[in-house]
């Protein structure tokens, strides 16, 4: 008896899955992301829970450095990603809570060579008091899980 063939879908251009916002009526984006996003018909949603720079493996925490910190947090929201279907390009919505604005400039950096192409994500960034095991950044997103996926 002869193997079944199995045809592997393409995944669709995320623009077959959300269109950005973008209007002169508000302030204009000033880093990798837009004013808003609209979500086509059909589309299936993820959403993460709060990331923070543990590694997989041991579950202790990177060093204190805001880079190596936003360079693990990334990553790991990349590997949720993955398993859910999805991936960076499909990110809605990202929501990124720092210890201090003033790592911001070193955060965006990182993110920048995530999220730096043509599908950028609407995206929130604040500061709060304190984060889970007194990390520095703690990250979420929204994004959708391709139907092929």
């Amino acid at each position: 008896m002869a193997e079944p063939q199995i045809q592997k879908k393409v995944k669709k251009n995320p623009v077959d899955y959300m269109q950005d916002v973008v209007t002169d009526k508000a302030p204009k984006a000033i880093g990798p992301y837009v004013q808003g996003k609209i979500l086509n018909p059909g589309a299936k949603l993820f959403y993460s829970s709060g990331v923070i720079p543990m590694i997989p493996e041991t579950g202790e925490l990177v060093s204190q450095d805001i880079t190596e910190q936003s360079e693990r947090v990334l990553q790991s929201i990349g590997g949720i990603l993955q398993d859910a279907g999805s991936d960076y390009q499909y990110v809605l919505k990202s929501m990124i809570f720092l210890d201090d604005m003033d790592n911001f400039a070193k955060f965006n950096e990182v993110y920048s060579k995530y999220f730096g192409g043509e599908s950028k994500p609407a995206r929130s960034c604040v500061a709060v008091k304190t984060l889970p095991k007194n990390v520095k950044v703690e990250m979420e997103v929204i994004a959708i899980v391709p139907e092929d996926a």
